[in-house]
């Protein structure tokens, strides 16, 4: 019998993995409200300070600081200032009535807040406050200063970038054209919610749950998603199903059947369409992991366990495509936090454990780590990443990888 390969460590694997990912070739105009999730595929170079001109952070007055020495001091209204209307050159010796937003006026220097004022029943106002130069000012170009690229390409567009190009008057960005997905499950065993009421169920079917979170992940990641649904156990099926997902998409995404089993059809199906470069990584939950090229097309196979092939998607699927997309951040930021629990049964694999940050800012472990626990990813909010070999002790800080950036 030929022996094994050794299982690939992670972080080799998903090296080998990105450099197979090089930018899809293509990109497209979108409308800046529809570019959330998108990558951007262009420099945002600002025509325009922002803010335009000075402006109030404050209801109030503007002022020239100098002529304000000594609380009390009354000065007449010249003017009144509110957001979007011109102002005039503030007249020396008065205050103009300004509002949050609004123009400061040549000549002012300052704005006293409405709270440290009282108006006068001849229309003058007292300054309650000596002000300080500048204060309640934003200046012009505080935020952006014109000819500044306020967003790169290889950027990930999220709700605030949105505002920051609209900011700037970009109503449409040229993003990466959206990677083309086949989805499919492969498994006699599985069943789609809605066909099958739970008391009718045959002996060891079960309901196909891999379908729909993966599904909403390629989504998430921008991905035109074509669902091929589920494959039988049968080699011919495997290879047609396939073969008709290698037509005109960018990658293949398969669950089940990439471990060692009779029934396990899809690496030898890969291997007489194309190639299998990587599989098996010696990672827990997520051993049987597969990648390589049937056709044109990119293929990745997902372990069947829900809980293996949710975590291997975040962790090897999700950077891939990105990376497709062009772009530059893709590596998810982990932070060290204090583990209130005992870990003694330390794994040769690299395992990563479903957590949650309780009260006291330290991390709860679920109490069932088996790889067919979904409700483990539900409950938790992040993935705890531990070294093949590595045990914790109660108070250990360990490398915690947020869920929330890893579902963005």
């Amino acid at each position: 019998m030929t022996p094994r390969p050794p299982l690939r460590p992670l972080d080799d694997a998903l090296a080998a993995l990105l450099a197979h990912a090089q930018p899809l070739a293509g990109t497209e105009t979108v409308s800046s409200f529809e570019a959330d999730g998108r990558v951007l595929a262009e420099d945002l170079v600002s025509a325009l300070q922002v803010p335009p001109q000075d402006n109030s952070s404050m209801d109030g007055y503007a002022v020239r600081s100098a002529e304000i020495a000594d609380e009390g001091v009354p000065l007449p209204v010249s003017q009144r200032i509110p957001a979007g209307a011109a102002a005039q050159p503030l007249q020396p010796g008065t205050a103009a009535r300004i509002f949050t937003g609004a123009t400061v006026p040549q000549g002012a220097d300052a704005i006293v807040m409405q709270e440290d004022t009282e108006p006068l029943d001849d229309g003058r106002v007292r300054i309650l406050r000596v002000p300080s130069r500048g204060q309640w000012i934003r200046a012009s170009g505080e935020d952006i200063t014109r000819g500044s690229t306020v967003l790169a390409r290889g950027d990930r567009i999220g709700p605030a970038a949105q505002g920051l190009a609209a900011s700037i008057g970009r109503d449409k960005l040229q993003v990466a054209r959206r990677p083309r997905v086949a989805l499919f499950s492969t498994g006699d065993e599985l069943v789609m919610p809605g066909t099958v009421a739970p008391e009718a169920m045959r002996p060891g079917a079960i309901y196909n749950s891999n379908r729909f979170f993966l599904r909403s992940l390629l989504q998430r990641l921008g991905c035109e998603v074509r669902d091929l649904g589920i494959v039988p156990d049968q080699r011919e099926a495997t290879v047609l199903a396939l073969r008709e997902a290698s037509r005109d998409n960018d990658l293949i995404l398969t669950s089940g059947g990439v471990s060692v089993g009779e029934e396990d059809h899809i690496k030898p199906a890969v291997q007489q369409l194309g190639s299998l470069d990587l599989w098996q990584i010696s990672m827990k939950p997520g051993k049987p992991f597969a990648y390589g090229r049937v056709a044109d097309a990119h293929f990745i196979g997902l372990p069947g366990n829900p809980v293996s092939s949710f975590v291997t998607f975040l962790l090897l699927v999700r950077p891939f495509l990105l990376k497709l997309q062009g772009a530059t951040q893709i590596a998810p930021t982990a932070v060290r936090l204090p583990a209130h629990f005992d870990w003694p049964r330390a794994d040769k694999r690299r395992e990563f454990l479903r957590a949650r940050r309780n009260a006291e800012g330290g991390l709860e472990l679920f109490p069932n780590q088996s790889s067919g626990v979904l409700t483990s990813t539900v409950w938790a909010d992040g993935l705890i990443d531990v070294a093949g070999g590595q045990s914790i002790a109660r108070g250990d800080l360990v490398r915690f990888l947020p869920l929330a950036e890893l579902l963005a």
